[in-house]
C-alpha cells in the first residue's frame, strides 16, 4: 500500500476512536511529503532519520515525531502494510525542556504597538487583525489554536464572554473578558465586519482574502515582530520567545497581581486552571515560570506570613 493511503487509513482509524489527532495529522502528512511517492513497506531508516532531523540536527520535536511514527508503524504492521519498523533503534538524548519566556509589560507594549503596523503591502494579514489576536492571546490566556478556531458567533460582546469550543481536552468553556479587552474585541469586530463576511459561522480572524488565519503564518509573523523590537534570548533559534509564551505570561502576570492585591493565591490557582482550560491544577503550576518578579512577590508574602507567626 502507498504510504499516503496507509497514513490516511491510520488517521481515519484514530479519529474513529474519538481522537482529534491534529498534530499527528500534520506530522504524518509532512512525513509523506518528505518521503515522496513510496510504498509503506519500502521506507528506509535513512529516510526516517532525514525526516526526524532538521538540517542534520536534532530539535525539540524529535521525540514528538518519533512517537507519532512509532504509533503509525505499529498500525501498519498490525494490518500487514509493512513488515518492519524503519525507525532508528534508539533515540538520542532529549534536549533540555524549553523554559517559557515571560514577556515584560514593556515588551508587550512594544509588540502590540509594532503589530498595529504598518505592514508591507504584500503582507497577507491586516495589522489590526494581528494586533487584536495578540491582545486576545495575552488578555484571555487562550491557546493559539483556540483563538484561530473562534467563529463570530462564539464572541458575545454584550455578556463579555468568549465560547471556546472543542479545546485541547475535548471540552467547551466560557472565558470572561475584562472591560478593556471586551472593548478591544468589540472595536475589532465592528471594523472586521465592514470588510469581511459577517455570517455568525464566519471565522473571527482572517487573512486579507477572507480565509481563516493559519497558525504557521501567525507564528512566522510573530517571530519577525519579536526580532524587530529586540526581544530575543541566548540559546539559538529553538530557544527564542514563542507565540505560546503569551499564554504563560498571562498566567504569571495574573498570579503576581494576586500577590500584590493580598489575595489567597493557593485558593485562586484552581480558578486560574479553569480559566485556562487545564484539566488538573498541576498543569497550571507548570505554567508559572519563576521570574524574579514572581519570586519577589512570593518571598514577600512568605516573609509576611513568617512575621505573623513569630508574633503569635
Amino acid at each position: 500500500m502507498k504510504l499516503d493511503d496507509c497514513v490516511a487509513n491510520y488517521i481515519e482509524y484514530k479519529r474513529g476512536l474519538g481522537m482529534r489527532f491534529i498534530t499527528e495529522d500534520r506530522i504524518l502528512r509532512a512525513f509523506c511529503r518528505a518521503v515522496g511517492d513510496a510504498s509503506t513497506a519500502s521506507v528506509s531508516t535513512d529516510q526516517v532519520l532525514r525526516f526526524l532531523l532538521v538540517n542534520g540536527e536534532r530539535t525539540r520535536f524529535w521525540e514528538i515525531k518519533y512517537s507519532v511514527l512509532k504509533g503509525f508503524y505499529s498500525f501498519a504492521i498490525a494490518h500487514g502494510y509493512a513488515q518492519r519498523v524503519p525507525l532508528p533503534p534508539t533515540m538520542k538524548r532529549q534536549p533540555q525542556a524549553l523554559v517559557p519566556y515571560i514577556y515584560s509589560r514593556q515588551e508587550l507594549s512594544s509588540l502590540f504597538a509594532v503589530a498595529a503596523g504598518p505592514f508591507p503591502r504584500q503582507a497577507r494579514m491586516e495589522p489590526y487583525v494581528l494586533r487584536t489576536l495578540l491582545v486576545l492571546l495575552y488578555g484571555a490566556g487562550l491557546r493559539i489554536s483556540e483563538a484561530l478556531l473562534l467563529k463570530l458567533d462564539d464572541v458575545d460582546l454584550e455578556q463579555a464572554l468568549i465560547c471556546v469550543r472543542d479545546t485541547k481536552f475535548y471540552k467547551t468553556r466560557l472565558v470572561p473578558l475584562g472591560t478593556d479587552l471586551n472593548a478591544v474585541i468589540s472595536e475589532y469586530v465592528d471594523r472586521r465586519n465592514k470588510v469581511f463576511c459577517s455570517d455568525k459561522n464566519a471565522p473571527c480572524f482572517v487573512f486579507k482574502d477572507g480565509r481563516p488565519l493559519s497558525r504557521g503564518a501567525v507564528e512566522k509573523t510573530f517571530r519577525h515582530l519579536c526580532r524587530s523590537v529586540g526581544i530575543e534570548r541566548a540559546g539559538g533559534p529553538r530557544n527564542q520567545p514563542r507565540l505560546h509564551d503569551l499564554r504563560h505570561t498571562a498566567a504569571v502576570h495574573r498570579v503576581i497581581a494576586w500577590y500584590r492585591g493580598g489575595e489567597d493565591v493557593q485558593r485562586l490557582l484552581s480558578h486560574l486552571a479553569t480559566y485556562l482550560g487545564h484539566v488538573h491544577i498541576v498543569a497550571t503550576q507548570r505554567y508559572l515560570t519563576l521570574t524574579p518578579e514572581l519570586l519577589g512577590e512570593a518571598s514577600a508574602r512568605f516573609e509576611q506570613y513568617a512575621s505573623e507567626i513569630d508574633h503569635e
